[in-house]
């Protein structure tokens, strides 16, 4: 063998390493790149993502033109370095060849190419995407041939190549994507897009007023305490009823009711019924989600929780479940009058007031898998009747009955987790 011819190998050899570490670097960078940022870019027409989404849509043909290439290139690469030794070394050249190369391959040709690829798969991808894109033209009948084998053995197991598609991102997923958003948006908005994905774990139960708190008005009530009720009612809306809550007979509207007695003093029940819209129902236990779409369907605002016997439960509005997903609409003394926060950094906090309100305003933890609100908590753990005075420690927050009524907890105090001053 000549110098000269030597000095061509040589060169030869050093186009295969790098031959090599181009297809170890297209390789891991197209199956690690982001697909959905990928589907994003293209469409918005980005070429080189449209480019690679082609190649990925057939992982056989891509892994196939990409392997061929890397086995040829490292085969070929063995054998003129094995030439090389032996020319200079003799037989004891040929293994020299061998252990020196593998190191060069492994170093240069897989381990550092693969991690550049790794860190920055999406750039690398776009860029390897076009000259794999025309070997694999130029490669394609031996391409063809190689899937052709492979796919039938996978057929026997049952894979179908042709049909691959990436599963969609679960809810759990979506959640951890939306976690790993920190920094990119803002708090408020990635709490929204977390209580949306967990509309469907919530039901109306989770968020309705319950029975005993709903302000309504008796139909049956005497014309003037009626008008007196709907003058002191804060809201635009008052539930009706006869004798009890379980006999809802509508929604009272009083907007428009109120204007009619600012310019008439000539008011009957006749001139308010109209004024009372039917009442809307849903069982107990319906999903957030598809209660916000039955809302949406109906144009009802407000709906009455009923128990499989027909009795009312509670009541929830589209504005609770507006307010689940992106939290409360005013910043006004509402939510202090259910919560207050006492210098010690304890909070009173009324007994109808639900856990994962509490929770959400101070951002503690008490346990939400059991009673819905502070008083059926308390209650549950005392396994008896409340008492003012009478303390229990939950989850390692110690909680005190401040006001007891009617057997029930109005008020209480929730002090901050022992742990905290350990």
């Amino acid at each position: 063998m000549h110098d000269y011819q030597v000095l061509i190998f040589s060169a030869v050899l050093l186009l295969l390493v790098l031959l090599a570490a181009f297809f170890s670097c297209a390789e891991t960078a197209l199956m690690a790149v982001n697909r959905y940022r990928l589907r994003h870019q293209a469409h918005l027409r980005k070429t080189a993502a449209m480019r690679v989404l082609k190649l990925l849509k057939r992982p056989d043909r891509l892994l196939g033109v990409i392997l061929i290439g890397s086995t040829f290139a490292n085969i070929l690469a063995s054998s003129l370095a094995t030439l090389i030794a032996f020319h200079y070394f003799g037989d004891r050249g040929a293994i020299l060849a061998a252990i020196l190369l593998t190191f060069i391959i492994l170093i240069f040709a897989e381990i550092a190419p693969k991690t550049l690829a790794a860190i920055y798969a999406d750039q690398v991808a776009r860029f390897v995407s076009y000259p794999v894109q025309i070997i694999l033209g130029l490669l394609y009948p031996v391409v063809w041939f190689a899937n052709v084998i492979t796919n039938g053995l996978l057929r026997m197991l049952s894979i179908k190549v042709a049909n691959y598609e990436v599963s969609p991102l679960s809810r759990e997923e979506l959640r951890s994507v939306v976690y790993d958003t920190r920094g990119k948006i803002s708090r408020q908005y990635q709490h929204m897009l977390l209580s949306i994905l967990d509309l469907n774990k919530l039901t109306v139960n989770d968020i309705m007023v319950p029975k005993h708190d709903i302000n309504g008005i008796d139909i049956d009530l005497p014309l003037e305490m009626m008008i007196n009720q709907i003058k002191s009612n804060d809201q635009d809306w008052l539930p009706v009823f006869h004798n009890h809550i379980n006999q809802i007979v509508g929604v009272l509207y009083s907007r428009d009711l109120l204007r009619l007695l600012l310019v008439s003093e000539q008011v009957t029940k006749e001139n308010i019924q109209v004024f009372i819209e039917d009442p809307y129902f849903v069982p107990s236990g319906t999903s957030l989600y598809a209660q916000l779409g039955y809302f949406q369907e109906n144009h009802n605002k407000i709906a009455f929780v009923v128990d499989e016997y027909g009795d009312v439960e509670g009541l929830v509005t589209l504005n609770d479940i507006l307010e689940e997903i992106v939290g409360d609409f005013t910043t006004t003394t509402a939510l202090d009058k259910h919560v207050i926060k006492q210098p010690d950094g304890s909070y009173l906090v009324e007994g109808t007031t639900s856990v994962r309100e509490f929770n959400r305003i101070t951002e503690w933890e008490l346990p939400q898998n059991g009673p819905r609100t502070i008083n059926g908590l308390i209650v549950e753990y005392l396994e008896a009747l409340p008492h003012e005075g009478t303390a229990v420690l939950i989850a390692n927050y110690p909680l005190e009955i401040m006001r007891v009524k009617e057997n029930r907890i109005k008020l209480a105090r929730v002090y901050p987790r022992l742990q905290a001053f350990i």
